[in-house]
């Protein structure tokens, strides 16, 4: 075949095609692709011209025979419609280029991890992996472990086996309490959702146990199903209590749902913050929107990224350390809806 069939083929281009091409052994394109010395600068910059012309790029799977690593870090993610998921995804895949790593992004779907998923990381042989709005349960840890992945959950308690990085969401929740108390409310709701997570159940309680401190009756509870669907038929709930039944101030789990009661309120003529004082979670691009102007605790996103990715490449370089937990603390950011 000529150089320049060769050149038209439509199949990949490998170590062979180029030798082929270049009349060269095998090996000695490898050694000018490594910029080996040995091998002339002349050869080296023809064959280097002729891997770009045929689009060559190493194989992956070869790359990972030879070093042990394939540079591909796992990101698991659940079934969600929390836009601060996509945000999540988003600074992981801007953090890890910069660190010489590869993304792959696997869905797991709803509820925690199955053994398919655990088992789907082993065979992309991923080097570590960060677990975010799903739960891991004990085995598919040890399942990890077991087979050198390292895991670190990225806004969830840890498991065994794993390590993890969240936002401080007793002390957040704990500040937006302590806001609200301070603006003269006694009445409250708070909007959870029914789904298993630990990131809801420590707002939760963060909020719980400074409205007790201060000797107030526990809120009102409302289900906003970690969705915007959930908070608006929420908010049309809370609007159809008669007035002095209506807690007078809202704090919502997750910004999603804050936006869905803001929303609900807004269409049943109840003035926010008026009426009723509204306050979210997590800190989302959306919150700051004049339709919302969402007070709320804004998870430190890129410093939990980062935070969790030291953690993966430590334990991935064969560093012996103990499971960890870093809560780092989220930012107060005040806008109108709380008064």
């Amino acid at each position: 075949m000529s150089e320049s069939e060769l050149l038209a083929a439509p199949r990949r281009a490998t170590i062979v095609t180029l030798s082929r091409v270049a009349g060269v052994a095998p090996s000695t394109i490898s050694r000018a692709l490594k910029g080996d010395p040995r091998i002339s600068s002349e050869t080296r910059a023809r064959i280097a011209r002729l891997a770009k012309e045929l689009g060559y790029t190493p194989h992956a799977s070869a790359r990972t025979l030879s070093s042990g690593r394939s540079g591909l870090i796992g990101i698991v993610v659940g079934a969600s419609a929390n836009p601060f998921y996509t945000e999540l995804l988003h600074e992981a895949a801007r953090q890890v280029a910069p660190r010489g790593m590869r993304l792959l992004v696997i869905h797991a779907g709803a509820g925690p991890v199955e053994d398919s998923t655990a088992h789907a990381l082993l065979q992309y042989q991923v080097d570590g992996c960060l677990m975010t709005s799903v739960e891991l349960p004990s085995h598919v840890a040890e399942i990890c472990r077991a087979n050198g992945v390292p895991v670190v959950m990225v806004n969830r308690r840890p498991r065994m086996h794993s390590s993890a990085v969240t936002a401080d969401n007793i002390a957040g929740a704990a500040e937006l309490a302590e806001l609200l108390l301070a603006r003269g409310h006694r009445r409250f709701a708070l909007m959870r959702t029914s789904a298993s997570s630990s990131t809801g159940e420590e707002r939760h309680r963060g909020f719980a146990q400074r409205l007790a401190a201060a000797g107030i009756e526990p809120p009102l509870l409302f289900d906003g199903r970690s969705t915007y669907e959930g908070g608006f038929e929420a908010g049309r709930a809370l609007a159809a209590l008669p007035v002095a039944e209506r807690p007078g101030a809202v704090f919502s789990v997750s910004d999603i749902m804050a936006m869905g009661l803001l929303d609900a309120l807004r269409l049943a003529g109840i003035a926010v913050p008026g009426e009723v004082a509204v306050v979210g979670f997590d800190g989302l691009p959306q919150a700051a929107w004049p339709i919302y102007d969402l007070t709320t605790v804004e998870q430190p996103l890129p410093a939990m990224i980062g935070r969790a990715l030291d953690l993966l490449q430590a334990r991935i370089a064969g560093a012996v350390a103990p499971d960890e937990t870093i809560a780092l603390r989220g930012r107060l950011i005040l806008r109108g809806s709380s008064g």
